[in-house]
């Protein structure tokens, strides 16, 4: 795009900007804030294609005066977690949506993977979940408590060990993004393989139902936040490949910035994950219908907080901009 069209795009969102810098009073913190964010791609931009042009001192030194104002302007300090969970991150994930879907979609098919492996070569399952596991369940089976694995422990010792180990896989896949995304996949793969021939395994058992009403109470969510640490790791993988018009290296540290990010936002989802299979999955004798609420309201709570929400905020944002804010 050349310079003055550049310009002349943005123009009334950056004299907006000054308006609200110059105000005594700001009126809508999170309106400022996204403001900023906005001015901050532009001056990106601005830094990589016309980098000692006069434009970008201007954006350059807005950016510096927004970024003061906007930060001198907390309350938000005490809010600044709500505002991170309530705008800054879906407005951010919006972007990521392709990644989620490939994440998605790569689980999807290591599971059906994992399942078919299962059923054509018995000692598949044993080799994936290993023979301590198979053989306890097989003997909880013929017992007539398929799910007592979860009854053993203590409540609060498997919530903190499953939280930490949920956690721990989440940020191995965030992590090995670093290796253009590579370790990122092995680690998507290695988990969905091993859902996969679980999930069979107890299928061929004839206890697929029992199985999947007592298992996803919790594995809903778990399931669903390391696919979405796998999209984080994604995320790092394509800033590496695909730095678009930014540099290589000013590429990789926005996408390491937006992959921690989003990796933060699965925490409390962990913590509400290893909740359920610590406190809620024990209790086998609950009612399908009771289940089924649990698993249908962890979904929902996925796909809203994930999918739906940040559109909403996009399309917002979006219909802001056009009514000349």
């Amino acid at each position: 795009m050349r310079e003055a069209a550049f310009v002349k795009y943005n123009k009334v969102k950056w004299q907006s900007m000054e308006k609200k810098l110059h105000a005594t009073v700001i009126s809508d913190v999170d309106e400022l804030k996204s403001l900023y964010l906005d001015i901050t791609e532009d001056l990106s931009y601005a830094q990589t294609y016309y980098p000692k042009s006069s434009t970008t001192q201007y954006l350059n030194d807005l950016a510096a005066k927004a970024h003061q104002k906007v930060y001198r302007a907390k309350p938000a300090s005490k809010n600044k977690i709500i505002n991170f969970y309530k705008y800054e991150f879906p407005l951010m994930f919006s972007q990521y949506h392709l990644q989620l879907l490939l994440a998605f979609s790569i689980f999807i098919f290591f599971s059906i993977i994992g399942a078919y492996s299962a059923a054509v070569d018995d000692s598949f399952v044993r080799l994936i979940l290993g023979d301590a596991y198979v053989n306890m369940t097989l003997e909880n089976i013929k017992e007539g408590d398929p799910m007592k694995v979860y009854k053993d422990a203590n409540q609060i010792d498997m919530f903190l060990g499953i939280t930490v180990n949920n956690i721990r896989v989440g940020l191995m896949a965030f992590t090995l993004g670093i290796l253009a995304g590579l370790g990122t996949f092995f680690i998507a793969m290695q988990n969905a393989v091993m859902l996969g021939s679980f999930q069979y395994f107890f299928a061929d058992k004839g206890l697929l139902w029992e199985s999947a009403r007592t298992i996803w109470i919790h594995g809903t969510i778990e399931i669903s936040v390391i696919i979405i640490c796998t999209c984080a790791g994604f995320v790092i993988g394509k800033s590496m490949l695909m730095p678009g018009t930014y540099t290589r290296m000013k590429a990789f540290l926005k996408g390491v910035k937006d992959a921690l990010k989003i990796v933060m936002s699965t925490i409390p989802f962990f913590i509400i994950a290893g909740f359920l299979e610590g406190f809620v999955t024990r209790l086998t004798g609950m009612p399908d219908i009771v289940a089924i609420m649990i698993i249908g309201l962890s979904l929902a709570l996925i796909l809203f907080y994930y999918v739906i929400y940040p559109i909403q905020l996009k399309k917002q944002k979006n219909a802001t901009k056009l009514s000349g804010v």
